[in-house]
């Protein structure tokens, strides 16, 4: 292990409702709240989806401007927006990004089936084609290149690493790249800490990347990528669960985890400016 390791908090994602999980975030104020407890347990990035006070997905500028203010009211995080939806038009999914300029969105870099399955119910849930084609991975990233925005590439399989070829020979994709490798979705590669390192040698020469395991697979990955030299994502977005059985109280919990993971791996958790520096993220003007 070599440097210091970023945590990013996810803190509420689109599909979890508080039917599932009661600390599940929706209106601005809950979800700086939960990026504010997130930061105290060590976080240096949040990632965020805007609700509806329903639960129900945001997709508009106003509320995700309330989110990011209301987050820089109360704690010094780096603020990552999400990019993916289902059946937005596309200029809608990037519109929060070209009005608030954050330091990191998150853009995925291809298309798959997203499902969940029940092995008791023997059904799916959320059955989707996550459809990501160039065309649109180009329209985001010239979105996001004009807003000084950088990409946090989410791959969720091999193939998506490859996807990153021809946007750099074209000069829209800029190395360093940093990239999040997302393991366990139903459609997408398996979370094994096998697949995980091929993942991680599938990447570009000097690229950063972050894991981001889903549900209870979330702990072995975090576990794997830190003595990887990687980075981690937890959060409730992901799941929910600090260990089999005991459900985090919020974000934080997660986060705690993490960090203790780290520490007793040997390594040191990054602070806020640790983590621009290692990500080479420049501080953007206000909008």
């Amino acid at each position: 292990m070599t440097g210091k390791t970023i945590i990013t908090a996810a803190l509420t994602g689109v599909l979890a409702t508080r039917e599932q999980c009661p600390a599940i975030p929706y209106t601005p104020e809950e979800i700086a709240e939960e990026a504010r407890r997130s930061a105290e347990a060590g976080a240096a990035v949040v990632h965020v989806h805007a609700r509806r006070p329903d639960g129900r997905p945001a997709y508009d500028v106003e509320t995700y401007r309330r989110i990011k203010e209301e987050i820089e009211a109360r704690c010094e995080v780096i603020v990552n927006f999400s990019t993916g939806a289902i059946g937005i038009p596309i200029e809608e999914r990037i519109a929060h990004v070209r009005a608030l300029r954050p330091d990191l969105a998150a853009l995925n870099m291809g298309s798959m089936n997203y499902a969940i399955y029940s092995p008791k119910k023997k059904r799916f849930y959320h059955d989707h084609v996550f459809a990501n084609p160039f065309k649109d991975i180009v329209y985001l990233l010239e979105a996001m290149n004009e807003a000084g925005t950088k990409p946090e590439l989410e791959c969720f399989d091999t193939g998506h690493i490859g996807n990153t070829a021809p946007l750099v020979d074209m000069g829209l994709l800029r190395p360093p790249l940093h990239f999040s490798l997302i393991l366990g979705v139903l459609g997408g590669i398996p979370a094994t800490t096998e697949n995980l390192v091929h993942m991680k040698h599938s990447l570009p020469a000097g690229s950063t990347w972050q894991v981001i395991g889903i549900s209870l697979a979330q702990w072995p990955l975090v576990a794997a990528a830190i003595t990887l030299g990687g980075h981690v994502r937890v959060g409730l977005e992901d799941n929910f669960y600090v260990r089999p059985g005991e459900m985090a109280r919020s974000n934080g919990d997660l986060v705690a985890k993490a960090a203790h993971l780290i520490r007793e791996l040997g390594g040191e958790v990054a602070s806020v400016e640790e983590a621009r520096a290692i990500l080479q993220l420049g501080r953007q003007p206000a909008p």
